[in-house]
């Protein structure tokens, strides 16, 4: 798609002035100057404001600085189980059901 020239201008302007007449090409000038106006300033506003919240966010120079050290951790092996004692609640259960288990079997 190519540029607009100075004879495509002309033309534009000269259908323009035909469609709305000499009287409202003022009035059609000055609304478009305002919609420019608005256009630009809401985009600076927009500018201003993206620019002020990167200056409030802390800036990280060195990125290993900013994250933390991982801890010391040792390799599981997959075949051990986990060292540790066993809950309460699951031992207790396992007793209960054995108990159960038993006094089936004996009546």
């Amino acid at each position: 798609m190519g540029s607009l020239g100075w004879p495509e201008i002309i033309a534009i302007l000269v259908i323009v002035l035909v469609i709305f007449g000499p009287k409202r090409l003022p009035e059609i000038g000055r609304s478009l100057g305002k919609g420019i106006k608005e256009f630009k300033k809401s985009t600076s506003e927009l500018q201003d404001h993206l620019t002020k919240d990167d200056s409030e966010k802390p800036k990280v120079e060195n990125v290993e600085a900013a994250q933390p050290a991982p801890a010391a951790t040792l390799p599981v092996n997959a075949t051990e189980p986990a060292a540790g004692p066993e809950p309460k609640q699951a031992s207790e259960s396992k007793q209960a059901s054995e108990e159960q288990s038993t006094e089936t079997k004996t009546s």
